[in-house]
């Protein structure tokens, strides 16, 4: 009985221990937080508090997430809670400054048309309703700044987004960005009609968010105002001009710079509308570059055979893969680059290749590549081609990933060290400096990226690339403070099956490489066959022998047994991914389970048998004392 009455007043006193402590936590360490993930998810970077601790006027910003259209979404819900949790830690450092309002949009409600009134997008869900997944921000002046969606596929760059809402916020007055080219991208003079020619839509772009300020390309000093730099084809630029731009960055402007071995856009046009013949059309910064880590080489443009596109000008009309045209996919994009990481299809034409020199000091990180199946062309091929096919001709892919774009930070000493000497003002050091650049220029004009319309009057431009969304996102990326731009992609809260991924990529590897001998080999074949039928079509008069006859039809069944074999190889590697896939199931469902449930069963009964062990020489031991 005494037994029990002490058993029952433990039990009592450790229920009322463990109220008092959870009191007490709650009232004493309800700010302390621990963040014990990889990332370090749940704590702001630095840049992020610079950005609160720089907030002059009071922000609010206001998250909307639909509760009950969400309630069988739980992947959706958990990331909701994480973006929640990430807007409390904004407001935990911002001291007041930051008001923040969680709203529940029910469908017909006066929250759901104030969710619709900010332009917050809805999608919608099973169940019939809209969800409202996103978060608006307001100012003291009216300033409006909004996150149309969370997308949890862009997690990474959750942070990103939410402090250059508040940074817009906190900062509402337009951008200066200065834009310098050697061609006419801001409109022109036909030369045939003597009728003005619009701008390049990129630059109306670039007009309608931020304060373009032209600047001279022989300008011997840019503007203080000016925050960004984006110079465009850089041909034949002075001293004085490239002194002006190497202050310029070094005193903490940005610089975005588009250089090309081959500018195909700078060809001027000649009254009649007659194209001048080719000159002079390549530009670099080398002179600048080289001092802090990067070098465009010369005369030299990227040849890729998995990225080209198809062009009309093969024989008989037929359209035919340009090497010097490509589609950069994904895969060719950094996706650890908030400028690149959302974007899918990006053109470019002529590009030229960005080598890192091996004693740079410099950070230097890639945005566009090439892929494995590229080899360094020379520049005069272009420019003198008959056919898109001259470029196939001992065309050898390298194996190498080429770099066509990166952006350069960190601690450089200017470019030109002895006029520094010279001049009492110039800057002879820079702790952190950013650039981006781009080693294509054609990557801006419209025949790239959008097609551009005239409704009654209006110029209506349809994008089908992001080249445009390239450019926007990274002037809009070198705007921001140094705080905004040292805040890059963080972790991800849901957490991918690393190995299963490492061990798909290279199934698609082993794919990959013998579909694209095959579809060598089939490229070949059909070339010949379409050489031996223009040869039979040829004025219907020519026939062929028994020898190009056979020849003929040896080429067609050579055909489809190649066809054959590249459906082989798809039909492979959907096996080998179909096998992992049950291989999987197999160790998560039954194997690891069951080897879980031996290992407690055997270690119950080995504990088991210790404690009857135990109990039988306590026993005997009191009864050889009785």
């Amino acid at each position: 009985m005494d037994k029990r009455l002490y058993s029952g007043i433990g039990l009592v006193l450790l229920v009322i221990a463990f109220f008092v402590f959870t009191l007490l936590n709650n009232l004493v360490f309800s700010g302390f937080k621990l963040d014990l993930t990889e990332n370090n998810l749940y704590t702001l970077s630095e840049g992020s508090r610079e950005i609160v601790r720089e907030i002059d006027e009071p922000v609010n910003l206001y998250f909307f997430f639909s509760e009950e259209a969400s309630s069988d979404l739980t992947a959706l819900r958990a990331y909701a809670q994480r973006v929640r949790e990430l807007l409390e830690q904004y407001v935990d450092i911002a001291g007041g400054k930051i008001n923040l309002q969680v709203i529940d949009p029910a469908p017909f409600s006066d929250e759901e048309d104030r969710a619709a009134s900010f332009g917050l997008q809805a999608i919608p869900v099973n169940s019939g309703s809209e969800l409202y997944f996103g978060l608006a921000g307001t100012n003291a002046l009216d300033g409006q700044e909004v996150i149309g969606f969370f997308q949890p596929d862009k997690e990474a760059f959750l942070e990103y987004e939410i402090s250059r809402l508040v940074q817009s916020l906190s900062k509402p007055d337009k951008p200066v960005v200065g834009l310098m080219s050697s061609m006419e991208i801001s409109g022109n003079v036909d030369m045939q009609t003597f009728q003005p020619t619009p701008a390049w839509v990129i630059v109306d772009q670039l007009g309608e968010l931020f304060e373009l300020q032209p600047i001279d390309t022989q300008a011997i000093h840019i503007p203080d105002a000016v925050e960004v730099l984006v110079v465009v084809h850089p041909r034949s630029l002075t001293e004085e001009t490239l002194f002006a731009i190497d202050q310029f960055v070094m005193r903490g402007g940005r610089l975005l710079a588009f250089v090309d071995p081959l500018a195909e856009m700078d060809r001027p046009q000649q009254p009649g509308g007659m194209m001048s013949m080719p000159g002079n059309q390549a530009s670099d910064l080398n002179r600048l570059l080289s001092a802090w880590g990067l070098l465009m080489r010369e005369d030299k443009f990227i040849g890729d055979a998995q990225v080209a596109l198809e062009v009309s000008g093969g024989p008989s009309g037929r359209p035919v893969r340009h090497l010097g045209i490509l589609g950069l996919m994904e895969e060719n994009l950094s996706v650890d680059d908030v400028v690149t990481a959302s974007l899918s299809n990006i053109n470019v034409t002529s590009a030229g290749i960005l080598d890192i020199d091996e004693d740079a000091t410099t950070r230097i990180e890639p945005l566009m590549q090439s892929s494995s199946h590229a080899m360094p062309l020379d520049a005069s091929q272009l420019a003198f081609m008959s056919s898109p096919e001259d470029l196939q001709q001992g065309f050898s892919p390298t194996g190498e990933r080429y770099i066509l774009a990166a952006r350069i930070s960190g601690s450089v000493v200017s470019a030109f060290p002895d006029r520094v000497a010279l001049e009492p003002d110039a800057i002879a050091k820079s702790d952190d400096i950013n650039v981006i650049v781009v080693a294509d220029t054609d990557i801006l004009s419209d025949r790239l990226w959008v097609q551009v319309q005239n409704f009654f009057g209006q110029r209506i431009a349809s994008p089908w690339a992001n080249n445009g969304d390239f450019v926007t996102n990274a002037v809009d990326n070198l705007v921001g403070s140094s705080a905004l731009i040292s805040v890059r992609s963080r972790g991800r809260f849901t957490r991918p099956f690393e190995i299963v991924q490492d061990l798909r990529r290279e199934a698609e590897g082993r794919y990959l490489e013998s579909a694209n001998d095959l579809q060598a080999r089939l490229s070949e074949t059909e070339r010949k066959l379409s050489e031996l039928e223009a040869e039979r079509n040829e004025n219907n008069l020519l026939a062929l022998s028994p020898e190009q006859e056979a020849a003929l039809d040896r080429f067609q069944q050579e055909k489809l047994r190649i066809r054959k074999q590249l459906r082989d190889v798809r039909h492979q590697l959907d096996r080998d991914i179909e096998l992992l896939g049950t291989t999987l199931k197999f160790l998560n469902i039954f194997l690891f389970p069951l080897m879980l449930t031996l290992m407690l069963a055997m270690a119950y009964f080995l504990l088991t048998r210790r404690a009857h062990r135990i109990e039988s020489q306590v026993g005997s031991r009191l009864e050889g004392t009785g």
